[in-house]
């Protein structure tokens, strides 16, 4: 899912880009999609870590959410 909402963000990016670069101005909307594309790629890298330690057993780790112990 969160790979899902960031590629949906990076979408508009690429939409509202496209169309504000013919215009020449950018508007809320292309930033506000880059932003989000910026923070679906940080809280991926987030989700990626945790589920990392949770794997090697880092005691500073999730523990007991389902899907990270198999």
């Amino acid at each position: 899912m969160v790979l899902f909402g960031t590629f949906l963000w990076f979408a508009g990016a690429v939409l509202f880009g496209w169309r504000d670069l013919a215009d020449g101005t950018f508007d809320i909307q292309f930033f506000s999609c880059v932003a989000g594309t910026a923070l679906g790629i940080i809280g991926y890298g987030v989700f990626r870590w945790q589920r990392s330690a949770a794997r090697r057993g880092s005691r500073g780790s999730w523990q007991g959410l389902s899907g990270l112990d198999t």
